[in-house]
Protein backbone atom coordinates (compact mmCIF):
# COMPACT_ATOMS: atom_id res chain seq x y z
CA UNK A 1 0.00 0.00 0.00
CA UNK A 2 1.04 3.59 -1.23
CA UNK A 3 1.55 5.63 1.64
CA UNK A 4 1.28 9.20 0.57
CA UNK A 5 1.86 12.76 2.97
CA UNK A 6 0.07 15.64 2.45
CA UNK A 7 1.21 18.79 3.66
CA UNK A 8 -1.71 20.97 4.37
CA UNK A 9 -5.26 20.81 4.95
CA UNK A 10 -6.82 23.52 2.62
CA UNK A 11 -8.87 22.78 -0.20
CA UNK A 12 -6.14 21.28 -1.95
CA UNK A 13 -4.69 19.41 0.28
CA UNK A 14 -8.23 17.65 2.07
CA UNK A 15 -9.42 16.59 -1.70
CA UNK A 16 -6.16 15.18 -2.53
CA UNK A 17 -6.37 12.82 1.01
CA UNK A 18 -9.65 12.04 0.09
CA UNK A 19 -9.26 11.33 -3.67
CA UNK A 20 -5.50 9.27 -2.84
CA UNK A 21 -7.80 6.95 -0.22
CA UNK A 22 -10.72 6.27 -2.61
CA UNK A 23 -7.27 4.96 -4.68
CA UNK A 24 -5.97 2.67 -1.84
CA UNK A 25 -3.51 5.29 -0.14
CA UNK A 26 -2.59 5.01 3.28
CA UNK A 27 -3.13 8.59 3.85
CA UNK A 28 -1.16 11.21 6.60
CA UNK A 29 -2.45 14.96 6.57
CA UNK A 30 -0.28 17.42 8.65
CA UNK A 31 -2.54 20.80 8.85
CA UNK A 32 -1.09 23.34 11.24
CA UNK A 33 -4.47 25.04 12.37
CA UNK A 34 -8.00 24.42 11.23
CA UNK A 35 -8.83 21.97 8.48
CA UNK A 36 -10.04 24.14 5.00
CA UNK A 37 -7.39 26.08 5.37
CA UNK A 38 -7.69 29.87 4.03
CA UNK A 39 -10.52 29.55 2.13
CA UNK A 40 -12.95 27.75 4.60
CA UNK A 41 -11.91 30.27 7.78
CA UNK A 42 -10.27 33.35 6.29
CA UNK A 43 -11.17 33.42 2.65
CA UNK A 44 -14.27 32.31 0.83
CA UNK A 45 -16.60 31.06 3.48
CA UNK A 46 -16.59 34.05 5.31
CA UNK A 47 -16.21 36.40 2.78
CA UNK A 48 -18.90 35.23 0.85
CA UNK A 49 -20.90 34.84 4.43
CA UNK A 50 -20.65 38.54 5.34
CA UNK A 51 -21.32 39.61 0.98
CA UNK A 52 -24.46 38.01 1.72
CA UNK A 53 -25.56 39.60 4.74
CA UNK A 54 -24.70 42.91 3.19
CA UNK A 55 -26.91 41.71 -0.05
CA UNK A 56 -30.01 41.17 2.29
CA UNK A 57 -29.67 44.48 3.97
CA UNK A 58 -29.43 45.93 0.65
CA UNK A 59 -32.44 44.35 -0.45
CA UNK A 60 -34.34 45.07 2.53
CA UNK A 61 -33.77 48.92 2.13
CA UNK A 62 -34.45 48.95 -0.97
CA UNK A 63 -37.77 46.66 -1.06
CA UNK A 64 -40.46 49.51 -1.03
CA UNK A 65 -39.65 48.82 -5.29
CA UNK A 66 -41.31 45.57 -5.07
CA UNK A 67 -43.95 46.70 -2.55
CA UNK A 68 -42.60 45.69 0.20
CA UNK A 69 -42.35 48.16 3.48
CA UNK A 70 -39.49 46.86 6.04
CA UNK A 71 -39.04 49.94 8.23
CA UNK A 72 -35.79 51.20 9.54
CA UNK A 73 -33.67 48.36 7.95
CA UNK A 74 -30.19 47.67 10.11
CA UNK A 75 -28.32 44.89 11.28
CA UNK A 76 -26.16 43.91 14.10
CA UNK A 77 -22.75 43.77 13.49
CA UNK A 78 -21.88 41.02 16.10
CA UNK A 79 -24.47 38.42 14.91
CA UNK A 80 -23.31 38.74 12.05
CA UNK A 81 -19.88 37.81 12.73
CA UNK A 82 -21.39 34.51 14.90
CA UNK A 83 -23.37 33.82 11.58
CA UNK A 84 -20.10 34.15 9.53
CA UNK A 85 -18.11 32.27 12.39
CA UNK A 86 -20.89 29.10 12.72
CA UNK A 87 -20.66 28.38 8.92
CA UNK A 88 -16.96 28.18 8.55
CA UNK A 89 -16.69 26.06 11.84
CA UNK A 90 -19.59 23.75 10.40
CA UNK A 91 -18.03 23.17 7.04
CA UNK A 92 -14.31 22.74 8.82
CA UNK A 93 -16.00 19.68 11.10
CA UNK A 94 -17.72 18.78 7.56
CA UNK A 95 -14.24 18.01 6.83
CA UNK A 96 -12.78 16.61 9.55
CA UNK A 97 -15.19 14.20 9.78
CA UNK A 98 -15.27 13.69 5.69
CA UNK A 99 -11.29 13.14 5.78
CA UNK A 100 -11.68 10.39 8.78
CA UNK A 101 -14.65 8.79 7.00
CA UNK A 102 -12.63 8.03 4.47
CA UNK A 103 -9.31 6.88 6.79
CA UNK A 104 -7.28 9.53 6.70
CA UNK A 105 -5.03 9.88 9.25
CA UNK A 106 -4.70 13.84 10.17
CA UNK A 107 -2.19 15.47 12.69
CA UNK A 108 -2.17 18.80 13.66
CA UNK A 109 1.15 20.53 13.43
CA UNK A 110 3.78 21.30 10.70
CA UNK A 111 6.01 19.66 8.20
CA UNK A 112 9.71 20.73 7.78
CA UNK A 113 11.38 18.35 4.87
CA UNK A 114 14.81 16.73 5.76
CA UNK A 115 15.29 15.44 2.50
CA UNK A 116 13.53 14.83 -0.56
CA UNK A 117 12.19 11.48 0.96
CA UNK A 118 12.12 12.44 4.62
CA UNK A 119 9.44 14.70 6.72
CA UNK A 120 9.98 16.05 10.40
CA UNK A 121 6.54 16.49 11.49
CA UNK A 122 6.27 18.45 15.37
CA UNK A 123 2.95 18.73 17.41
CA UNK A 124 1.86 21.63 19.18
CA UNK A 125 3.23 20.23 22.67
CA UNK A 126 6.59 19.76 21.35
CA UNK A 127 6.44 16.14 19.99
CA UNK A 128 8.65 15.25 17.10
CA UNK A 129 8.44 12.42 14.33
CA UNK A 130 9.96 11.49 11.19
CA UNK A 131 7.78 10.19 8.59
CA UNK A 132 9.24 8.42 5.20
CA UNK A 133 6.11 8.13 2.69
CA UNK A 134 6.18 7.06 -0.62
CA UNK A 135 4.55 9.76 -1.89
CA UNK A 136 4.28 13.56 -0.75
CA UNK A 137 1.70 16.33 -1.57
CA UNK A 138 2.72 20.20 -0.63
CA UNK A 139 -0.22 22.08 -0.20
CA UNK A 140 1.14 24.69 2.10
CA UNK A 141 -1.15 27.22 1.09
CA UNK A 142 -0.53 31.32 0.80
CA UNK A 143 -0.17 34.42 3.46
CA UNK A 144 -1.36 37.99 2.38
CA UNK A 145 1.14 40.07 0.60
CA UNK A 146 2.42 43.07 1.83
CA UNK A 147 4.06 45.77 -0.32
CA UNK A 148 6.82 47.55 0.70
CA UNK A 149 5.26 51.19 1.56
CA UNK A 150 6.65 53.04 4.24
CA UNK A 151 3.59 53.23 7.17
CA UNK A 152 2.74 49.54 5.85
CA UNK A 153 3.15 48.18 9.63
CA UNK A 154 0.75 50.69 11.27
CA UNK A 155 -1.93 48.95 13.76
CA UNK A 156 -4.56 49.93 11.46
CA UNK A 157 -3.13 48.87 8.76
CA UNK A 158 -4.76 45.54 8.31
CA UNK A 159 -4.96 42.68 5.58
CA UNK A 160 -8.11 40.33 4.24
CA UNK A 161 -8.10 38.03 7.45
CA UNK A 162 -8.32 40.79 10.19
CA UNK A 163 -11.01 42.62 7.66
CA UNK A 164 -13.62 39.45 7.94
CA UNK A 165 -13.00 40.20 11.85
CA UNK A 166 -13.02 43.78 12.41
CA UNK A 167 -15.28 44.23 16.32
CA UNK A 168 -17.27 47.22 14.40
CA UNK A 169 -17.52 48.05 10.56
CA UNK A 170 -15.42 51.39 10.31
CA UNK A 171 -16.87 55.10 9.56
CA UNK A 172 -14.29 55.03 6.66
CA UNK A 173 -11.87 51.96 4.72
CA UNK A 174 -9.35 52.82 2.56
CA UNK A 175 -8.28 50.30 0.43
CA UNK A 176 -4.91 49.23 -1.36
CA UNK A 177 -5.44 47.21 -4.63
CA UNK A 178 -8.56 46.89 -7.07
CA UNK A 179 -8.58 43.31 -7.70
CA UNK A 180 -11.19 40.44 -6.66
CA UNK A 181 -10.34 40.95 -3.22
CA UNK A 182 -10.04 44.79 -2.65
CA UNK A 183 -13.02 44.98 -4.79
CA UNK A 184 -14.86 42.46 -2.40
CA UNK A 185 -14.41 43.93 0.53
CA UNK A 186 -15.40 47.49 -1.01
CA UNK A 187 -18.53 45.91 -1.65
CA UNK A 188 -19.20 44.96 1.57
CA UNK A 189 -17.87 47.42 3.73
CA UNK A 190 -20.08 50.07 1.49
CA UNK A 191 -23.50 48.32 2.33
CA UNK A 192 -22.82 48.63 5.83
CA UNK A 193 -22.41 51.83 5.27
CA UNK A 194 -18.30 52.70 5.11
CA UNK A 195 -17.29 55.33 3.03
CA UNK A 196 -14.83 53.02 0.73
CA UNK A 197 -12.07 54.35 -1.43
CA UNK A 198 -9.94 51.75 -3.42
CA UNK A 199 -6.94 53.11 -4.48
CA UNK A 200 -5.37 51.22 -7.78
CA UNK A 201 -2.44 51.15 -9.48
CA UNK A 202 -3.51 49.72 -12.67
CA UNK A 203 -5.61 51.59 -15.36
CA UNK A 204 -8.53 49.68 -13.93
CA UNK A 205 -10.01 47.75 -11.52
CA UNK A 206 -9.63 43.64 -11.84
CA UNK A 207 -7.06 43.78 -14.44
CA UNK A 208 -7.03 40.27 -15.43
CA UNK A 209 -10.73 40.08 -15.86
CA UNK A 210 -12.96 41.21 -18.74
CA UNK A 211 -12.04 44.58 -19.49
CA UNK A 212 -15.64 45.84 -20.89
CA UNK A 213 -17.62 44.08 -17.76
CA UNK A 214 -14.94 45.16 -15.52
CA UNK A 215 -15.70 48.73 -16.38
CA UNK A 216 -19.15 48.59 -16.49
CA UNK A 217 -18.62 47.05 -12.74
CA UNK A 218 -16.62 50.11 -11.74
CA UNK A 219 -19.38 52.29 -13.01
CA UNK A 220 -21.78 50.64 -10.69
CA UNK A 221 -19.72 50.45 -7.71
CA UNK A 222 -18.75 53.57 -7.82
CA UNK A 223 -23.05 55.19 -8.34
CA UNK A 224 -23.20 52.93 -5.20
CA UNK A 225 -20.99 55.52 -3.39
CA UNK A 226 -17.35 53.64 -3.51
CA UNK A 227 -14.64 55.81 -4.93
CA UNK A 228 -12.28 54.28 -6.81
CA UNK A 229 -8.72 55.97 -7.60
CA UNK A 230 -6.89 54.10 -10.49
CA UNK A 231 -3.57 54.68 -12.13
CA UNK A 232 -2.46 55.99 -8.76
CA UNK A 233 0.49 55.22 -6.07
CA UNK A 234 0.05 54.53 -2.71
CA UNK A 235 3.55 56.55 -1.51
CA UNK A 236 3.48 56.12 2.11
CA UNK A 237 1.00 55.83 5.21
CA UNK A 238 1.25 58.20 8.62
CA UNK A 239 -0.68 58.42 11.97
CA UNK A 240 -3.79 60.43 12.04
CA UNK A 241 -5.32 61.21 15.67
CA UNK A 242 -6.84 57.59 15.98
CA UNK A 243 -7.07 57.28 11.62
CA UNK A 244 -4.62 56.78 9.25
CA UNK A 245 -3.45 59.03 6.45
CA UNK A 246 -2.27 57.12 2.86
CA UNK A 247 -0.63 59.29 0.86
CA UNK A 248 -0.91 59.07 -2.72
CA UNK A 249 0.54 60.00 -6.25
CA UNK A 250 -1.44 60.11 -9.51
CA UNK A 251 0.05 61.51 -12.84
CA UNK A 252 2.93 63.20 -10.94
CA UNK A 253 0.43 65.26 -8.48
CA UNK A 254 0.50 64.18 -4.68
CA UNK A 255 -2.91 64.12 -2.43
CA UNK A 256 -4.02 62.04 0.81
CA UNK A 257 -6.84 60.19 1.82
CA UNK A 258 -8.07 59.83 5.73
CA UNK A 259 -9.78 56.60 7.03
CA UNK A 260 -10.42 54.85 9.82
CA UNK A 261 -8.82 51.75 8.37
CA UNK A 262 -6.19 50.94 5.87
CA UNK A 263 -7.27 47.47 3.63
CA UNK A 264 -3.65 46.37 1.85
CA UNK A 265 -5.18 44.04 -0.72
CA UNK A 266 -2.46 43.53 -3.26
CA UNK A 267 -2.82 39.91 -3.44
CA UNK A 268 -1.50 36.51 -1.86
CA UNK A 269 2.26 34.76 -1.85
CA UNK A 270 3.01 31.04 -1.71
CA UNK A 271 3.83 30.42 2.18
CA UNK A 272 7.08 28.26 1.79
CA UNK A 273 9.11 29.79 4.81
CA UNK A 274 8.58 26.71 7.03
CA UNK A 275 9.18 23.49 4.39
CA UNK A 276 12.62 23.39 4.45
CA UNK A 277 13.17 23.32 0.32
CA UNK A 278 16.74 24.26 0.90
CA UNK A 279 16.78 20.40 1.98
CA UNK A 280 15.24 19.21 -1.28
CA UNK A 281 15.87 18.93 -4.42
CA UNK A 282 12.71 21.01 -5.41
CA UNK A 283 13.05 23.88 -7.87
CA UNK A 284 11.42 26.35 -7.13
CA UNK A 285 10.46 30.19 -9.01
CA UNK A 286 10.29 33.88 -7.41
CA UNK A 287 6.76 32.96 -7.02
CA UNK A 288 6.24 29.04 -5.61
CA UNK A 289 7.09 25.83 -6.58
CA UNK A 290 7.03 24.44 -9.91
CA UNK A 291 5.15 21.72 -11.49
CA UNK A 292 4.85 19.86 -14.39
CA UNK A 293 0.66 19.57 -15.52
CA UNK A 294 0.97 15.82 -13.80
CA UNK A 295 1.70 18.69 -10.57
CA UNK A 296 4.79 16.68 -9.79
CA UNK A 297 7.81 18.73 -8.90
CA UNK A 298 11.08 17.96 -10.45
CA UNK A 299 11.43 15.30 -7.37
CA UNK A 300 9.38 12.47 -8.87
CA UNK A 301 8.13 11.40 -5.30
CA UNK A 302 7.02 14.77 -4.25
CA UNK A 303 3.80 17.30 -5.90
CA UNK A 304 2.72 20.55 -5.09
CA UNK A 305 -0.76 22.39 -6.03
CA UNK A 306 -2.69 25.60 -5.14
CA UNK A 307 -1.27 28.86 -3.94
CA UNK A 308 2.14 27.02 -2.76
CA UNK A 309 2.43 27.39 -6.68
CA UNK A 310 2.36 31.51 -6.97
CA UNK A 311 -0.14 31.36 -10.15
CA UNK A 312 -3.75 31.34 -9.72
CA UNK A 313 -4.19 31.00 -5.97
CA UNK A 314 -7.80 30.12 -6.01
CA UNK A 315 -9.97 27.13 -4.21
CA UNK A 316 -11.43 25.47 -6.95
CA UNK A 317 -8.42 25.35 -8.84
CA UNK A 318 -6.62 23.83 -5.84
CA UNK A 319 -9.43 21.23 -5.22
CA UNK A 320 -8.22 20.18 -9.27
CA UNK A 321 -5.29 20.10 -9.12
CA UNK A 322 -5.47 17.94 -5.62
CA UNK A 323 -6.82 15.46 -7.30
CA UNK A 324 -4.70 15.50 -10.49
CA UNK A 325 -1.80 14.99 -7.71
CA UNK A 326 -3.50 12.33 -6.05
CA UNK A 327 -4.08 10.53 -8.93
CA UNK A 328 -0.87 10.47 -10.48
CA UNK A 329 0.93 10.15 -6.98
CA UNK A 330 -1.06 6.48 -6.99
CA UNK A 331 -0.19 5.73 -10.30
CA UNK A 332 -2.89 6.79 -12.46
CA UNK A 333 -2.60 9.61 -15.45
CA UNK A 334 -3.90 13.09 -14.78
CA UNK A 335 -3.60 16.38 -16.35
CA UNK A 336 -4.52 19.61 -14.92
CA UNK A 337 -6.51 21.79 -18.27
CA UNK A 338 -6.43 25.77 -16.69
CA UNK A 339 -8.40 26.44 -19.86
CA UNK A 340 -11.25 25.44 -18.15
CA UNK A 341 -10.37 27.71 -14.94
CA UNK A 342 -13.54 30.09 -14.13
CA UNK A 343 -12.56 33.30 -11.83
CA UNK A 344 -15.33 34.87 -9.61
CA UNK A 345 -15.54 38.26 -8.57
CA UNK A 346 -17.97 38.30 -5.58
CA UNK A 347 -19.98 41.83 -5.56
CA UNK A 348 -22.91 43.11 -6.32
CA UNK A 349 -23.78 42.27 -9.04
CA UNK A 350 -21.49 39.42 -9.94
CA UNK A 351 -19.14 39.08 -12.07
CA UNK A 352 -17.46 35.56 -13.66
CA UNK A 353 -15.07 35.01 -16.49
CA UNK A 354 -13.61 32.00 -18.29
CA UNK A 355 -11.44 31.67 -21.08
CA UNK A 356 -10.50 34.07 -23.69
CA UNK A 357 -11.40 38.04 -22.93
CA UNK A 358 -11.16 40.61 -25.38
CA UNK A 359 -8.26 41.81 -24.40
CA UNK A 360 -6.65 38.56 -25.07
CA UNK A 361 -7.55 38.72 -28.92
CA UNK A 362 -6.52 41.96 -29.41
CA UNK A 363 -5.33 42.25 -32.57
CA UNK A 364 -7.13 39.41 -34.21
CA UNK A 365 -10.41 40.48 -33.82
CA UNK A 366 -10.84 39.34 -37.25
CA UNK A 367 -11.00 35.76 -36.01
CA UNK A 368 -13.36 35.94 -33.45
CA UNK A 369 -16.83 36.46 -33.17
CA UNK A 370 -18.58 38.25 -29.88
CA UNK A 371 -22.23 37.87 -28.62
CA UNK A 372 -23.46 40.28 -26.30
CA UNK A 373 -26.87 39.72 -24.26
CA UNK A 374 -27.49 42.89 -21.82
CA UNK A 375 -29.27 41.85 -18.95
CA UNK A 376 -31.91 44.55 -19.21
CA UNK A 377 -33.66 42.59 -21.97
CA UNK A 378 -33.90 39.19 -19.34
CA UNK A 379 -36.97 38.86 -17.70
CA UNK A 380 -35.35 37.58 -14.53
CA UNK A 381 -33.16 40.04 -14.00
CA UNK A 382 -36.22 42.50 -14.19
CA UNK A 383 -38.25 40.05 -11.60
CA UNK A 384 -35.03 41.20 -9.29
CA UNK A 385 -34.30 43.86 -9.82
CA UNK A 386 -30.86 43.27 -11.01
CA UNK A 387 -30.55 44.47 -14.73
CA UNK A 388 -26.95 46.32 -14.27
CA UNK A 389 -25.21 43.41 -16.50
CA UNK A 390 -24.40 41.65 -19.45
CA UNK A 391 -23.30 38.08 -20.77
CA UNK A 392 -20.62 38.02 -23.47
CA UNK A 393 -19.33 35.31 -25.40
CA UNK A 394 -16.61 34.92 -27.33
CA UNK A 395 -16.16 32.38 -30.48
CA UNK A 396 -13.92 31.73 -33.39
CA UNK A 397 -15.24 32.47 -36.86
CA UNK A 398 -13.60 29.14 -38.28
CA UNK A 399 -14.94 26.52 -36.03
CA UNK A 400 -17.75 28.58 -33.81
CA UNK A 401 -15.96 27.24 -31.13
CA UNK A 402 -16.51 29.18 -27.43
CA UNK A 403 -13.51 30.30 -26.27
CA UNK A 404 -14.70 33.23 -23.69
CA UNK A 405 -17.71 33.47 -21.32
CA UNK A 406 -17.78 36.78 -19.48
CA UNK A 407 -20.91 37.52 -16.87
CA UNK A 408 -21.35 40.55 -14.83
CA UNK A 409 -24.79 40.14 -13.36
CA UNK A 410 -27.42 38.32 -10.32
CA UNK A 411 -26.08 34.39 -10.10
CA UNK A 412 -22.87 35.52 -12.12
CA UNK A 413 -20.66 32.58 -10.48
CA UNK A 414 -23.35 30.04 -10.57
CA UNK A 415 -23.57 30.51 -14.57
CA UNK A 416 -20.38 30.30 -15.01
CA UNK A 417 -20.05 26.69 -14.97
CA UNK A 418 -21.93 26.35 -17.83
CA UNK A 419 -19.23 28.59 -19.55
CA UNK A 420 -16.37 26.88 -18.42
CA UNK A 421 -18.21 22.97 -19.60
CA UNK A 422 -18.60 24.69 -22.69
CA UNK A 423 -14.34 25.47 -23.41
CA UNK A 424 -14.17 21.90 -21.61
CA UNK A 425 -16.28 20.41 -24.36
CA UNK A 426 -15.01 22.36 -26.62
CA UNK A 427 -18.80 23.03 -27.61
CA UNK A 428 -19.52 25.27 -30.64
CA UNK A 429 -21.90 28.23 -30.34
CA UNK A 430 -24.50 26.18 -32.05
CA UNK A 431 -24.43 23.69 -29.54
CA UNK A 432 -25.57 26.15 -26.75
CA UNK A 433 -28.45 27.50 -29.11
CA UNK A 434 -29.83 24.10 -29.39
CA UNK A 435 -29.62 23.58 -25.86
CA UNK A 436 -33.38 24.64 -24.05
CA UNK A 437 -32.38 26.93 -21.67
CA UNK A 438 -35.68 27.42 -18.84
CA UNK A 439 -37.76 30.35 -18.93
CA UNK A 440 -37.60 32.20 -16.80
CA UNK A 441 -34.34 32.64 -15.83
CA UNK A 442 -31.07 34.52 -16.12
CA UNK A 443 -29.31 31.60 -17.49
CA UNK A 444 -31.52 32.19 -20.79
CA UNK A 445 -29.32 34.83 -21.45
CA UNK A 446 -26.22 32.52 -22.36
CA UNK A 447 -28.16 31.42 -25.13
CA UNK A 448 -29.34 34.99 -26.01
CA UNK A 449 -25.19 35.75 -26.14
CA UNK A 450 -24.31 32.43 -28.33
CA UNK A 451 -27.04 33.81 -30.38
CA UNK A 452 -25.94 37.23 -30.70
CA UNK A 453 -22.15 36.11 -32.45
CA UNK A 454 -24.20 35.48 -35.65
CA UNK A 455 -26.26 38.56 -34.75
CA UNK A 456 -29.57 36.42 -34.76
CA UNK A 457 -30.37 37.38 -30.68
CA UNK A 458 -33.93 37.41 -30.68
CA UNK A 459 -34.75 39.55 -27.57
CA UNK A 460 -32.52 42.40 -28.31
CA UNK A 461 -31.54 44.05 -31.41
Amino acid sequence: MTHLAIIGGGPGGYVAAIRAAQLGAQVTLIEKDKLGGTCLNVGCIPTKALLHSAEVLTEAKNSAQIGLIIPEAGFDWTKIQKHKEQISTKLSGGVKGLLKANGVKIITGTAQFLSDEILLVTEPSGKTDELRPDKIIIASGSIPALPPIPGINHPDCIDSTGALSLAQVPESLVIIGGGVIGVEMASVYNQFGSKVTIVEMQPGILPLMDGELGEMLRKKLMRDGIEILTGTQVVSIDDNDNKVTVNINKDGNNSAIIGEKVLVAIGRKAELSTLGLDNTSIKTDKKGILVNPKMQTNAPNIYAIGDCLGKTMLAHVASQQGEVAAENALGHEAIYDEKTNPSCVYTNPEFASVGLTQEDIRGREKDYSIGRFPLAANGKSLIMGSTEGMIKIISDKKYKEVVGVHILGPRATDLIVEGALALRLESTVEEIISTIHAHPTVGEAIKEAALATENRAIHWK
